[in-house]
This record gives structure tokens, C-alpha cells and sequence, in this order.
């Protein structure tokens, strides 16, 4: 029986374009159809890329996991509560692959995939206003999605007399190349960087109330001393600091999911886009516009590290990061985490030393402790001109693994070693104007070593070099306290815990 989240309605009436999907460059031309047609129906700017990502996303997943198919545009209504009928843009995107088997799982966010599958669904149903799927093993899939038009259009809107006038404006317009896609891209990355910037400040409003908060409970404490009534009025402060807590948490976790599912459709596009002009140059590209493209590329990878970064920190302190605990030796993991810092090094003058460690077995999250070791390691190549930086681990008698990493770097004044763990936040010098970073890989190294339930210490001098050492138990304390038997350690998944925000 097919799997589907709501009853199976068809309210399309009118169809307007049909995008066949058989090459990637069709994903590219499915989304500029989306926003040519939401221009037309004269939705808003932002809705028009709401729209566009949402086509974007599952036309991608038809492509890649169904081999191909086709989007279709087209007018209908649907009915309202109180009986009547309102015009909606309809997107209707099919395939005749082997079905989605783990719909229900993907719908209600429980899915895990590596490609990412789950995360575009669900990006896609809240971009829209309805979002169907019908799915059967052999038969393919069909994802129905529907936006209201604007209320200025009126109910005719949906005419198939409309639906032609569109068809005739969009024949005359012109598909633009890889290369001007890449640059609308960018434009809609800056608009999005704006709205970030919009959300920040909002958070520094929010953190400036806190402050008055604050300064309110230090007077209401000083009133204590002095009648019972002080009491009962530092009580009611603390309520309101501990609500106004409670609401910029969750308005910081919003602000970096929210920001990070809008930057990574755009920079997924720009990545497609680049590659496909760097593969496909055609006889005309010369080696000015080669080397734009590969800025271009560069840059969105950047990004893209800080769209993770920024995802990471957001599922933590939403408590909504899974571990997956696995057995592994040191070595194999200090072998791996060679070859991804080698490419870090800056030059000649600095050396990456990580010694061979004794046989040791861990079990505990391979990914998340290699994560937190390539935060450390990348961190000290980045403020180290010369010398090395050099890796060592250790296990004490009370079965906790050390690794240390020391550089030979510029080192970090006291006073701002607890600073480098902020986020966002990064020790003002000489040095800021040659190492660009976002101040978000020690703060998140610090999460993530917490979430595998260990610390990271920092001792650092100016001009002496700094060393970070990560301490762990070697096997993770929900195993060790449950002692569950061979197989069960292998399998064992956990999830992770709010308690490390504090």
C-alpha cells in the first residue's frame, strides 16, 4: 500500500509548464522556471526563493534517487474551512523510481541518511503551505506541493486562461546559462546574509535586555538585607531572567536553523553550478572567467563549513544531536586525522607531528571526537607561522584518553583564553589581519566534547605557543554505566543531552 501523510488531492486545474527531468542542467532549469512563475503571479521577492528552493530540493531527490522525471506548474484551488475555494500555485514533481521506503520516518524527522535526503524533504514541506506525497515500491513517487497566491490576484487567478497567459510570458523569456544562475545565486545568498544580519542584531537587542534584567536582579539583591518584601520581589525577577533565558535559547537555536537550511539550498546550487562550468567550460571560457568560477567555488566551500558548523551548534543546544557509538583504536583515528590536516599545513615552515599512540581501543563517537581533534588541529595551524604543531595522546589510570595538542603559535593572553570559547568570538591582535575565521570551531569543539562527556583544557602564553588537551573517558559513560554486553556496545546509540549548554 503506498505511504502518504495527508488524503490524495489533485487541485491542479490549469496547467501551465512542464520541466522534464533528465539531465543535471534540468535541475537548473526547473528552479529558474519556479522563480520566473512565482515573479509572474507577483509573490513577494523572498517567496519567490522560498519557492524555487522548495522546486529545487525535491526535483533534486527525483533526479538523484529516481532517476529522472518531471515538474510539473500549474493553477488550482483548494477548499477553506468555512467552504470556500482560494487559488494556489500548484508543483507537482514525479519519478518512476523504486519509492521512498522510510517516508513516514523522513516525514516526522527521525530519518538519518548521509546524502542529506530527509534534510531536503523536510526544508521543502515547511516552504510550502500544503505538501502531499504518494509513494509505492516500483510505482515512484509523486510530491504534490501548493502555495496561495497573493490575495491581490483574486480567485480567476486560477483560470486556465491565466495559466495560458503564463505559458505565452514565460515562452518568451529566456533561460538564463550556468554562468548568470551562479550570479542570481549569489544575489539571493546576500539577501539571505542580510536577514542574518537582521536576525543577529535582533539576538544583541535580546542579550541587551538581558543585561538591564541583570542589573535589575543586582539592586533587588541589595534589597534583601534590608525587608521580607525584597524577597519576594527577587523571586519574581529571577521567574522573569529565568523566562527571558529560556526565550533567547530558543530564539538563538531558531536563528541558526533557520539560517542554515536558507544558506544551504543556494550554496549546494552555486557548487552544482561551478562544477558544471569547471567540467564543461565550452571552447569560449577563457582563463579569466575559470579563475572567477573557482573564487566562486572556494568561497561557497567556506560557506558551506559554516552552514555545518552553524547546523551542529543548533541540533546541541536543541538537544537533538545523536551519537553513535562504535568500537575503534587511536591509531586508526590518528591516521585518519593526518590525512585531513596535511592539506592545512600553511608552508614549509611549520611541521604537523602526530605520534603513533599505544594500543588503545576506544568506544565512544568516532565522528564527533575526530571532529572536535580536526577543530583543534585546524585552529593551531591557523595561528602558527612557524615551528610545529604536534599531537599527542595518553591514557591515565583512571581510564581517561588526553590528547594534547600543542602548537608553537602566537599564544593566547590570559585574559582571553576564556573568550576563545564564545561564539562568534575571536581575541583582537595583529594576526586578524592575515587568519580570517567565524569563531565558531572552539565553542563547538568544546559542545562536542561535553556531548562524548569529557572537557578541553587551555594553557597558552603571548608569543609561547598554546596547548588544548581534550580529556574523554575512553568508553562513553552511558555505556559504561548500563554495561550492556558485546553486541550491544557495537550498536549503541545515544542521544544527546541539553545539560551540556551549561
Amino acid at each position: 500500500m503506498p505511504l502518504a501523510r495527508s488524503a490524495d488531492r489533485t487541485p491542479d486545474r490549469a496547467a501551465i509548464l512542464t520541466v522534464e527531468l533528465r539531465y543535471e542542467e534540468d535541475l537548473v532549469l526547473a528552479r529558474q522556471r519556479a522563480r520566473q512563475i512565482a515573479a509572474l503571479l507577483d509573490f513577494e521577492t523572498q517567496e519567490q526563493t522560498r519557492l524555487a528552493t522548495a522546486v529545487s530540493e525535491i526535483a533534486r531527490n527525483a533526479f538523484r534517487y529516481g532517476g529522472g522525471g518531471r515538474v510539473t506548474f500549474a493553477l488550482g484551488t483548494l477548499p477553506e474551512r468555512d467552504g470556500t475555494e482560494t487559488p494556489h500555485l500548484v508543483l507537482r514533481v514525479e519519478d518512476a523510481g523504486p519509492g521512498i521506503a522510510d517516508l513516514a520516518a523522513v516525514l516526522d524527522g527521525h530519518y538519518r541518511s548521509t546524502t542529506g535526503m530527509g534534510i531536503g524533504m523536510l526544508g521543502a514541506r515547511q516552504l510550502t503551505d500544503t505538501f502531499d506525497v504518494r509513494t509505492a515500491p516500483g510505482e515512484g513517487t509523486r510530491v504534490v506541493m501548493t502555495r496561495r497566491l497573493p490575495q491581490r490576484l483574486g480567485g480567476a487567478s486560477a483560470s486556465p486562461e491565466t495559466a495560458a497567459r503564463l505559458a505565452d510570458a514565460l515562452a518568451r523569456q529566456v533561460p538564463r546559462g550556468p554562468l548568470e544562475e551562479v550570479q542570481a545565486q549569489n544575489h539571493e545568498l546576500l539577501a539571505t546574509l542580510d536577514a542574518l544580519r537582521e536576525r543577529q542584531a535582533e539576538v544583541e537587542r535580546l542579550n541587551a535586555a538581558l543585561s538591564e534584567a541583570n542589573a535589575a536582579l543586582a539592586r533587588t539583591n541589595q534589597e534583601l538585607g534590608e525587608t521580607n518584601r525584597g524577597v519576594l520581589a527577587l523571586y519574581a525577577e529571577l521567574d522573569d531572567r529565568a523566562e527571558a533565558l529560556r526565550r533567547g535559547s530558543e530564539l538563538k537555536s531558531r536563528f541558526l536553523s533557520d539560517v542554515s537550511h536558507e544558506l544551504r539550498t543556494p550554496l549546494s546550487s552555486i557548487l552544482n553550478l561551478t562544477r558544471l562550468l569547471a567540467e564543461h567550460p565550452g571552447a569560449e571560457f577563457g582563463d579569466e572567467p575559470r579563475r572567477a568560477v573557482q573564487f566562486i567555488r572556494k568561497s561557497a566551500l567556506g560557506l558551506t563549513d559554516l552552514v555545518n558548523d552553524l547546523l551542529d551548534l543548533a541540533k546541541i543546544e536543541a538537544g537533538r544531536v545523536e551519537l553513535r557509538i562504535a568500537e575503534f583504536t587511536a591509531a586508526d583515528l590518528l591516521a585518519a586525522l593526518r590525512g585531513v590536516c596535511r592539506p592545512l599545513v600553511p608552508g614549509d615552515a611549520v611541521a604537523l607531528r602526530i605520534d603513533e599512540p599505544e594500543p588503545l581501543t576506544l568506544l565512544t563517537d568516532e565522528g564527533r571526537l575526530s571532529q572536535v581533534l580536526r577543530n583543534l588541529v585546524g585552529n593551531a595551524l591557523k595561528f602558527t607561522d612557524s615551528g610545529e604543531v604536534h599531537v599527542a595522546t595518553t591514557l591515565d589510570a583512571d581510564d581517561v584518553v588526553h590528547v594534547r595538542v600543542r602548537d608553537t603559535g602566537i599564544g593566547i593572553r590570559a585574559a582571553d583564553q576564556e573568550r576563545v570559547f564564545d561564539e562568534f568570538t575571536q581575541v583582537e591582535g595583529a594576526h586578524q589581519r592575515r587568519v580570517k575565521g567565524t569563531g565558531l570551531g572552539l565553542p563547538l569543539a568544546r559542545k562536542l566534547a561535553a556531548l562524548l562527556g569529557g572537557t578541553i583544557a587551555l594553557e597558552s602564553a603571548p608569543d609561547a605557543g598554546s596547548t588544548f588537551t581534550l580529556s574523554l573517558p575512553r568508553v562513553h559513560p552511558s555505556i559504561a554505566d548500563g554495561a550492556p554486553d558485546a553486541r550491544r556496545l557495537s550498536e549503541a546509540r545515544v542521544a544527546g543531552r541539553r545539560e551540556v549548554d551549561g
